[in-house]
């Protein structure tokens, strides 16, 4: 039994030398500047407004604020600016 094992542990060697890395580049990247890591001012505004703006689309076409309302174009709107926020926010910095 103890043949069978050992035949399948040569089988499980490295797949590169050892000590070293795969596709290691010699080359230096300097880290990213602060400056560009920075969204600017008015990002988080509109983030805020994008959610805000969806939420009263949601909450107005269920109250009838709207015209010809209850619509699903009313709720599609109001669901599109709040998951445009939600993907936007993920870009915030």
């Amino acid at each position: 039994m103890g043949s069978k094992n050992q035949n399948k542990d040569h089988r499980r060697g490295r797949a590169q030398a050892k000590g070293t890395a795969p596709n290691a580049s010699k080359r230096y990247t300097p880290p990213v500047p602060r400056e560009v890591k920075r969204s600017p001012a008015w990002f988080p505004w509109m983030l805020l407004s994008l959610f805000i703006a969806g939420i009263l689309a949601v909450i107005g076409n269920y109250a009838s604020f709207f015209p010809a309302s209850p619509s699903n174009w009313y709720t599609l709107a109001g669901l599109v600016c709040i998951l445009t926020g939600a993907l936007a926010a993920t870009y915030y910095r």
